[in-house]
């Protein structure tokens, strides 16, 4: 795989924009300037990355609860999406979508969604518009572990299969549904198998080595544009925060402290840093430039946030499908 070096610099920039991003979001959470719940996607970095770098602005993704990665890696504004977090007007979606519901039609973005599986077939009925148009785009959905015990999934997989849709399934396995081990329940463990139900392609990849998820979307997103139907990938991950923001009194209750720490030395950024440095793609002070500038971007995206104005009581029922 030879990525130009630009490439690979801005997929760190990518990675650590979205890190920096959900660190403060978890600071004013936790000074109750965000109204809502929260769930980071700390630890998972390189999955969205690794994935949206093979997409182009009119490809499509579905996103779910945890999706704050997803949007900044499609091309979402950061100061647009913290005004949608503090439920101001000048939010993505007005204030009215939070953290759970983020959207954006013009970066592809069809949605965010607070329902397990939901956007899952929501990518199917958008790779089966991209057919009926004979489009060349391509659809990504990504879903978590729990997610793939839903009925969506395999309904969503099947008719993929069946009419053999440019869509490709992103399972980002970070081990826990809420507070549920994957491995307590599920007969298989490995989720990327049930390709074989569908008679799909499909793989495992090492979901906090960058350019393995890279590589593995990058011949995915070929075979869909190419007509050759879906693709089941499942990147194993972990996420390092609780299920949820606020979620602090259950710590060490399902997952235990050497779990945790195991894992954030496997930490996606650190990793992709070392590579760049050992292969003189760039150089330390050259990251350190771009870590100073998204932490810029960040403060000026909250303080644009915090000085937007909040919706109108009259509005309420504004921006929605029907009216009672």
């Amino acid at each position: 795989m030879n990525l130009e070096p630009e490439k690979m610099i801005g997929m760190y920039q990518t990675m650590l924009r979205i890190r920096r991003f959900e660190e403060r979001v978890m600071d004013m959470y936790a000074r109750q300037l965000i109204p809502g719940l929260a769930h980071l996607y700390i630890g998972e970095e390189a999955v969205a990355t690794g994935v949206c770098a093979n997409l182009k602005t009119d490809d499509y993704i579905t996103s779910t609860h945890r999706g704050h990665g997803h949007c900044i890696a499609k091309g979402g504004e950061l100061k647009i999406m913290m005004a949608e977090l503090f439920g101001k007007t000048t939010g993505y979606c007005h204030g009215k979508g939070g953290s759970m519901h983020i959207a954006n039609i013009n970066l592809g973005i069809l949605g965010a969604n607070g329902i397990v599986a939901a956007g899952m077939p929501i990518a199917g009925g958008a790779a089966l518009a991209i057919k009926m148009r004979k489009g060349n785009q391509v659809v990504v959905s990504f879903f978590g572990d729990g997610a793939a015990n839903q009925g969506t999934f395999h309904e969503s997989l099947n008719m993929a299969a069946v009419w053999k849709l440019p869509v490709v399934f992103v399972c980002e396995n970070n081990q826990y549904a809420i507070s549920v081990a994957a491995r307590r329940v599920g007969s298989i463990h490995d989720y990327y198998l049930r390709k074989a139900a569908y008679g799909i392609e499909g793989c495992k990849v090492d979901g906090n080595d960058i350019l393995s998820v890279y590589e593995a979307t990058r011949e995915a997103v070929q075979r869909a544009r190419e007509g050759k139907g879906p693709t089941l990938i499942e990147c194993k991950t972990y996420r390092w925060r609780g299920h949820y923001e606020g979620e602090a009194d259950r710590t060490y209750t399902y997952r235990s402290k050497e779990e945790i720490e195991e894992w954030m030395k496997k930490c996606p950024i650190d990793r992709f840093k070392k590579f760049l440095l050992e292969k003189k793609v760039t150089k330390e002070a050259n990251l350190q430039k771009i870590d100073e500038q998204i932490q810029a971007e960040i403060e000026e995206a909250i303080e644009f946030a915090k000085n937007s104005p909040d919706p109108e009581p009259e509005d309420a029922l504004k921006d929605v499908y029907c009216e009672s």
